[in-house]
C-alpha cells in the first residue's frame, strides 16, 4: 500500500519522515507485522524485525551508514491474537505479513485440520522459517502437577479461542487420553492466565512460545512456578502423528529456580500473501537477512539468536512466496 508523506503525516508518522523534503513528492510502503499478545514472543521478534527492515523516505541509506532496510518502508509490529488471527488478517488482506505456527499455516492452506470445511487459505505463502516455539506447560508452584495426567480437576488456562496454542493444547491432552472436559478450563490470553495464576486463582496454562517468554519469566522471579513435561510414549506418538511437531527441551535456568524438561515444538514462521509483489517481498527477504538485522537479533530478545538463515526454509509447511524463494536461490540456499 503506498501513500503520499502528506498522508503519513496526517497519520501521526511524520517522525518516520524528515522535514524540510518536497511535500509532495516521498511515498511510504505500510508494511504491516501481525505479530501476538505484548507479553508473549511475537510481539518483541517482530518489533526487531521491523525496525530492521524500515527505510523511510528521507532516511539515510545502508551505504551512509543509516538503516539497511528496504527504501521506503515502513514496516511495524502489530499485537494481535496470534496465529490463527494473522493468517485471517493476511488472508483478508488487513495485515500485509504475520507471524504463526507452522501447524496452523499448513492447516489454512490445505483446509485440512481446525481450517476443515473452511475455505483454503491458498494466498498464503512463507518468507522465512524464524525458530521453534517450545510447548510451556506451566504450573504453580506446590499444585501437585507433575504430569499431564496431574491436570484432571485442575483449574487450567488453554489459552484464547483463535490461538494456535488451543488448537495444540487439544491434541497434546488428546494424546494422553485427555479431553478439556476433564479439567476446569478456561481460554485466557497468556497475561491474563499469569496473573491468575499469581492470584491463586489458577493453578496452570499452556502457552506456546520461544524461551524466556515474559509472562512466564516474571511468574517465576516472583510467584514460583514449575514446568511439567511434555514427553514420553505419548509425546513420541504426537509427533509421530503430526508431521509439525518435533521433540523439543526447555533447558534448566531459562527460568529463575526452576528445572527444565521435556517437551514438544512447532516452527514459528513469517507468512505473506502471494497478492504481495514479488520485488517487494524479496527485498524485505534481502532485508531480514542483512549483517546489520543480525547484529539487531543478537542484541535483542534471546529467540533471535534463534533466527538463522540456514534453517530459513525447514518446516515451512506452506510454499515460498515467489520473492523470497528468489533471494534464497541467488544465495545458494535453494538449489
Amino acid at each position: 500500500m503506498n501513500i503520499t508523506r502528506r498522508g503519513a503525516l496526517l497519520g501521526g508518522l511524520g517522525a518516520a519522515t524528515v522535514s524540510g523534503m518536497p511535500a509532495a513528492a516521498q511515498d511510504i510502503t505500510f508494511f504491516r507485522i501481525g505479530t501476538g499478545g505484548t507479553a508473549g514472543t511475537y510481539f518483541p521478534i517482530g518489533g526487531l524485525i521491523a525496525n530492521a527492515i524500515s527505510n523511510p523516505p528521507g532516511s539515510r541509506s545502508c551505504a551512509e551508514g543509516g538503516s539497511c532496510g528496504v527504501p521506503g518502508l515502513v514496516a511495524t509490529a502489530v499485537a494481535s491474537n496470534g496465529s490463527v488471527a494473522n493468517v485471517n488478517a493476511i488472508s483478508s488482506g488487513s495485515m500485509q505479513s504475520g507471524f504463526t505456527q507452522s501447524d496452523v499455516a499448513f492447516w489454512a492452506y490445505n483446509g485440512s485440520g481446525i481450517y476443515e470445511g473452511r475455505p483454503k487459505v491458498d494466498v498464503l505463502r512463507a518468507i522465512a522459517n524464524l525458530y521453534p516455539e517450545s510447548f510451556h506447560l506451566v504450573a504453580r508452584k506446590g499444585s501437585g502437577i507433575k504430569s499431564i495426567k496431574d491436570l484432571k480437576g485442575k483449574r487450567m488456562s488453554l489459552d484464547e479461542p483463535g490461538s494456535g496454542t488451543l488448537v495444540d493444547a487439544r491434541l497434546i491432552l488428546a494424546a494422553y487420553g485427555m479431553t478439556e472436559k476433564e479439567i476446569k478450563a478456561e481460554y485466557l490470553k497468556p497475561q491474563q492466565a499469569a496473573d491468575k495464576l499469581k492470584d491463586g486463582a489458577l493453578d496452570a496454562f499452556f502457552s506456546v512460545s520461544g524461551w524466556p517468554q515474559g509472562a512466564v519469566a516474571e511468574l517465576a522471579a516472583t510467584t514460583g512456578i514449575e514446568l511439567v513435561p511434555i514427553d514420553g510414549p505419548e509425546a513420541e506418538g504426537l509427533v509421530k502423528q503430526y508431521s509439525f511437531f518435533a521433540l523439543d527441551e526447555i533447558p534448566d535456568g531459562v527460568y529463575k529456580n526452576v528445572a527444565g524438561v521435556k517437551t514438544v515444538s512447532v516452527n514459528a514462521i513469517w507468512a505473506t500473501s502471494s497478492k504481495q509483489a514479488d520485488q517487494l517481498i524479496y527485498n524485505v527477504t534481502a532485508a531480514l537477512w542483512n549483517p546489520n538485522t543480525r547484529k539487531l537479533l543478537d542484541s535483542g530478545h534471546a529467540k533471535g539468536r534463534a533466527i538463522r538463515f540456514e534453517t530459513a526454509i525447514q518446516g515451512l509447511g506452506i510454499p515460498l512466496h515467489p520473492g523470497a524463494e528468489k533471494f534464497y536461490k541467488e544465495k545458494g540456499l535453494i538449489k
